[in-house]
């Protein structure tokens, strides 16, 4: 009966209040090619650092990635941040077709084939998106598709934190 009762009081619990283990802790250690036919590099660990960094973890078989994308897009052209991506279990034609529609705001995309640093990340499912300080350290973290809200009213300030990091 107790059990029943846990379950009952998460039922309608905010998969977005779910803090990372990995706040405050350097960014995991990875390196993962470029998507094949994007015009922009892979992804690992030592591109994090010495600016502040969204990545973007998303799918083109992700609907809600989809709604998200125009609103990384404006995330992207209103602060300038560097922003990288990682295209989880995804076909490289798909992940290019799917930028090819909507634009390519990333600065670089490393193709997550068999989603294993998408699992160093702490990634619970696409989209999820995190800031990154320029001393590499995970600072934010964002579960399911941004929008204008969250943009502005979490994912905004955290990039503003960590740019006001003391040298």
């Amino acid at each position: 009966a107790a059990l029943v009762a846990v379950f009952a009081l998460c039922i309608d619990r905010d998969p977005g209040l779910v803090r990372s283990v990995l706040i405050d802790k350097p960014a995991p250690q990875f390196t993962l090619p470029a998507v094949a036919g994007l015009d922009v590099p892979g992804f690992d660990t030592a591109a994090l650092g010495g600016e502040v960094t969204v990545v973007n973890v998303f799918a083109s078989w992700c609907i809600p990635c989809r709604d998200e994308h125009p609103v990384l897009t404006a995330l992207k052209a209103e602060t300038g941040v560097a922003l990288f991506g990682i295209n989880q279990k995804d076909a490289a034609a798909n992940a290019t077709a799917f930028l090819a529609e909507l634009g390519n705001p990333y600065d670089a995309v490393g193709g997550d084939t068999n989603g294993r640093v998408s699992i160093d990340w702490g990634v619970y499912g696409v989209p999820e998106t995190f800031v990154v300080n320029p001393e590499g350290v995970i600072v934010f973290k964002h579960v399911g598709p941004l929008t204008l809200a969250s943009v502005r009213d979490e994912v905004i300030p955290a990039i503003d934190r960590a740019r006001a990091l003391p040298d």
